[in-house]
């Protein structure tokens, strides 16, 4: 029964394992490309401007924008897909287990936020990057915890994975309140239109995606031109895809969540990296990294962070009001909040939404965002490879 129980969660962790190596991979090949004599054709090729869409009817945007603008939109209709399911009969479903992770992730963001307020106090244009360190990257996170191997519970890999799926899920209300320009009424209403479509289509029980998918389509277009992200069109899309936890039988939920995961994890999300990583390093010192920027994003990365996610932890437990962790101890837990401070993607994706206009904070960013992943992770790796047992 157990094992049963725990194979989608092993199916889980070896796809994110693998895509955080892949991650990672195309991380460094940017950073190299971006360093190199051929630096001026990875930013060019990047800024070039394709047009998609028939005769006068289509978009044209920089190969930069398609990459977060669709391709995002496409992640985060995954990562929504796992919240509904996360929510209807996983992990979240239980209140008295996902009340850590909620707790935890509370935390994890609001720490990480007022570090990073506090040393860009004063200065309204840094300061709308409050929300760059607040996010965890699930894929790099759990990738580093799987070279653990057995040293890890379960249920710890458990626990930082309903975490950054809250953390994923704040980040896209924060998205779509402190992170979308003016708005256009006409373009909100077929906004609202089609997404009474898709509930409709739920309603009635249509478990084929393709009526879904060209209402979502048309959606995304809408959303791009409303002045809301477009990402947030991905999310309104999977939240009215059809899925009953009381059905054991076919989930248009699970098959597209299954279908979609390995373009998600091996093509969109290393595009992604390799087209955001990509900074000089040219005239980097210290005093790089203690300009407001780069040094609020550090240390609400790599101290806020761990911070968050232990304290607020710690009291959850103490005070009864969540459980710890099956196997684990206050030292495994430390471990993987300090984790919890590799941002990467979603911290990189926050930063080109928050300087969208000041985009010569942009490198500051990448640079607070790498320095203050690749602390965390390895502090949290080291530090669960010595206290952790085999």
């Amino acid at each position: 029964m157990i094992k049963n129980l725990s194979k989608p969660f092993k199916w889980f962790f070896k796809l994110e394992a693998a895509s955080g190596l892949v991650l990672l991979i195309a991380a460094i090949v940017a950073l190299i490309i971006s360093n190199s004599n051929y630096s001026e054709l990875y930013f060019n090729t990047l800024d070039q401007y394709l047009f998609i869409g028939i005769n006068k009817f289509g978009l044209k945007l920089s190969v930069h924008h398609w990459i977060n603008d669709l391709l995002m939109a496409i992640f985060f209709f995954f990562v929504t897909l796992e919240i509904k399911r996360e929510f209807i009969q996983g992990e979240l479903s239980n209140t008295k287990k996902a009340l850590l992770p909620i707790i935890a992730a509370v935390g994890g963001m609001l720490v990480p936020a007022l570090f990073y307020v506090v040393v860009n106090f004063g200065n309204s244009e840094t300061l709308n990057g409050w929300a760059i360190p607040s996010a965890t990257d699930i894929a790099f996170s759990l990738g580093v915890l799987s070279l653990l191997g057995s040293r890890v519970p379960i249920s710890l890999k458990i626990f930082l994975t309903a975490l950054a799926i809250i953390d994923d899920l704040g980040a896209i209300l924060i998205i779509a309140f402190f992170y979308s320009g003016d708005l256009s009424i006409s373009y909100l209403s077929l906004i609202f239109i089609s997404y009474m479509l898709l509930l409709i289509l739920n309603k009635i029980g249509i478990k084929k995606f393709t009526p879904y998918l060209i209402i979502g389509m048309f959606m995304w277009l809408f959303t791009y031109k409303s002045g809301i992200h477009a990402t947030i069109a991905g999310v309104l899309l999977a939240s009215a895809i059809p899925h009953n936890a009381k059905n054991k039988g076919y989930s248009l939920l699970i098959k597209l969540e299954h279908a979609i995961s390995p373009y998600v994890a091996f093509m969109i999300m290393p595009l992604f990296a390799f087209a955001n990583a990509g900074v000089s390093l040219t005239g980097l010192s210290i005093s790089s990294l203690i300009l407001p920027v780069p040094l609020g994003i550090l240390l609400g990365l790599f101290f806020g962070k761990q911070l968050g996610v232990m304290v607020f932890s710690f009291f959850a437990i103490k005070l009864g009001a969540a459980q710890m962790p099956d196997n684990s101890n206050w030292i495994s837990l430390y471990g993987v909040s300090i984790l919890t401070g590799i941002g990467f993607t979603m911290s990189l994706f926050v930063g080109n939404l928050a300087f969208a206009e000041n985009i010569q904070y942009i490198d500051g960013v990448k640079i607070g965002v790498l320095v203050g992943s690749l602390l965390s992770t390895l502090f949290g790796y080291f530090l669960l490879l010595i206290f952790s047992k085999k």
